[in-house]
């Protein structure tokens, strides 16, 4: 595969580009999915593919093949480099890339019992088993169980000398019970919304435990039918790790894309409210937030040893102490910043061109536990779990609902409440973070849909997150 992915390097050099990379990307999915105790889809794909990525001037080209040839590699490098060489008809200076040490070199992602040497029917019949102990629940309706597995080898080769092997596995999956009641649903799901994956093999399923947790969820989304709906109000808000990992996802990370702040991405998630004369001056929080990107974190989903520019994995402080002192960047968008490159730029497949993406965006550890969190409040909310989310192109005015809450009175958990919201500001709301959990409550939450680019890629991302509190948000309002 080193010999194809050179011969796609050396066809787009050939014809004139000043630098080029490609990569041999493969992969092998399992999807399942099971529905009341049937299993709907067991669905198994193979795909194998060179893309080349040719630098002629101030434009980059690409091409891509499945045809594993040397002579067809060589053609897609030349087609990328025509590609480059017509898209500097629209003026631009020269693009200079910044530097990065030349590896080769070897990355393996660390498991225990390889997913897809599991037998299906072992997996299928874990979601069989968990779906009908939901369906034991009487207002329960509908209840899903999901499991993905990914097996993806890349190879890659720059006209500089990269030469990088790596094999990524990534496992994961979630339950969902849905109650119809008189006029309205209620859903619950786990470990979080939708589904969550991580860098390892089938341990990380195992972990979970989805038998004992069904009944749960299950008890908890026909509890919510009859629940109080909450008040318009604001107040101290606890956020579970779940919800804080997407909080991060959708008013950090999109933010901080490079790309978007530099004004060359807008699609799905808008550009940034962020500035670069700003970098090391704008409050982004409170003293209490620090966040950083770190692909190195093993088992995060946003985990490597190499980008897909052969940029080694590191960890790039973002948010420290509430002043906003880092971005996500890739060669191109960091020498244009005059900043190192962070090793961010990755692709979803053979046929993507690589662009910034997350890594594992998260929060460091605080002092605090959730239990202290709710000992402290007098008069506060406790939200678990997405339900719904929407903030606007800059990544600055957002609301979120989650599927549960609860009252915090006095010190103490008491009722139930369903529907719950809250709305805020970016830099206000994360100003507003007074309590943080520790390490022994920090989960790297795994996030594998995130969408981004025309054509669409569907990036893999990581944020470590704990449940933490916030003073005086805007909760519960209506329209």
């Amino acid at each position: 595969m080193f010999d194809i992915a050179s011969a796609a390097v050396e066809g787009a050099i050939a014809s004139g580009a000043t630098y080029a990379d490609a990569r041999v990307i493969g992969r092998k999915i399992r999807d399942i999915s099971v529905q009341n105790g049937d299993v709907q889809a067991i669905s198994i794909s193979e795909a194998i593919g060179v893309g080349v990525r040719a630098l002629y001037g101030s434009s980059w080209g690409f091409q891509a093949t499945d045809r594993l040839t040397l002579a067809d590699a060589g053609r897609a490098g030349a087609q990328a480099t025509a590609i480059a060489r017509a898209s500097t008809r629209v003026p631009g200076p020269p693009l200079v890339l910044a530097d990065v040490p030349v590896h080769q070199d070897e990355f393996q992602t660390r498991y225990d019992e390889h997913p897809l040497e599991v037998s299906a029917e072992e997996q299928a019949g874990l979601l069989v088993e968990s779906t009908r102990l939901m369906l034991e629940e009487p207002n329960v309706a509908i209840a899903i169980g999901q499991l993905g597995f990914w097996d993806v080898d890349s190879w890659l080769v720059s006209s500089q000398g990269h030469r990088i092997h790596q094999n990524l596995i990534h496992s994961g999956g979630g339950l969902q019970a849905m109650s119809i009641g008189d006029g309205e649903t209620q859903v619950r799901t786990y470990p979080q919304s939708r589904v969550h994956y991580e860098s390892a093999g089938y341990e990380a399923i195992r972990k979970w435990d989805y038998l004992a947790e069904a009944p749960r969820i299950a008890a908890e989304s026909a509890a919510l039918l009859t629940a109080a709906e909450m008040d318009e109000c604001e107040k101290p808000l606890i956020l579970d790790g779940s919800q804080l990992a997407l909080q991060i996802h959708e008013s950090v990370g999109h933010a901080i894309e490079l790309d978007r702040i530099l004004g060359w991405e807008a699609a799905f998630a808008g550009t940034s409210h962020l500035q670069l004369p700003e970098l090391g001056r704008h409050r982004y929080g409170s003293d209490l937030m620090n966040i950083t990107a770190d692909a190195t974190l093993p088992g995060a989903l946003g985990s490597f040893g190499y980008d897909d520019e052969g940029t080694p994995a590191q960890s790039v402080p973002i948010v420290e102490n509430g002043i906003w002192v880092g971005v996500l960047s890739g060669r191109d968008s960091a020498s244009i910043a005059g900043l190192p490159p962070g090793g961010m730029v990755r692709a979803d497949g053979y046929n993507r061109l690589p662009m910034v993406r997350m890594t594992n965006v998260g929060l460091l550890p605080g002092d605090s536990s959730l239990d202290q969190m709710i000992a402290a409040t007098d008069d506060g909310i406790l939200m678990s779990t997405n339900r719904s989310w929407s903030i606007d192109d800059r990544r600055l005015n957002f609301q979120f609902g989650c599927e549960i809450g609860w009252e915090i009175k006095n010190g103490e958990r008491g009722r139930m409440l369903k529907n719950p919201t809250y709305t805020g500001i970016t830099p206000r709301f994360w100003g507003t973070l007074d309590m943080l959990a520790g390490e022994s409550e920090r989960v790297f939450w795994g996030t594998p849909n995130c969408g981004k680019g025309q054509p669409v890629q569907v990036g893999r991302t990581g944020h470590p997150a704990m449940p933490a509190r916030f003073a005086g948000v805007r909760m519960g309002v209506r329209g």
